[in-house]
């Protein structure tokens, strides 16, 4: 079963972690969609921009790239994806966010998506 992931904080800058997940991701077959404020492509996939607030069905992970500051005005938009799994990477911790989602029933992870694909925890 594929588990589709949800980069919040997606980028074209391949410095960037959350380019590097998108890299990672696709290359364990993983199907992404890459959302951010950023334009452009990542790795063939088109950034879809998180003020619009796209509709994505079906997601399973949402790994997070935004810093905690900015996640409050995104907080009803990820809880709106229903995901099954978000995953804080290193810097986006939030424990306000993280006993939201874990009270909607969503897991809450503090976690690297990278080493986490990289060990087979994914």
């Amino acid at each position: 079963m594929s588990k589709k992931t949800v980069i919040i904080g997606a980028t074209t800058n391949p410095s960037r972690y959350a380019y590097l997940a998108a890299g990672m991701l696709t290359e364990y077959n993983y199907p992404i969609v890459p959302v951010g404020i950023k334009q452009g492509e990542v790795y063939g996939e088109k950034i879809l921009p998180i003020y619009n607030r796209p509709i994505i069905q079906d997601v399973d992970t949402v790994t997070l790239y935004i810093g905690p500051q900015h996640q409050p005005e995104h907080y009803d938009y990820i809880l709106s994806l229903k995901p099954k799994r978000v995953i804080f990477n290193p810097g986006t911790e939030n424990d306000e966010f993280e006993k939201l989602l874990e009270a909607s029933g969503v897991e809450a992870l503090q976690a690297c998506t990278l080493v986490m694909l990289r060990s087979g925890q994914y």
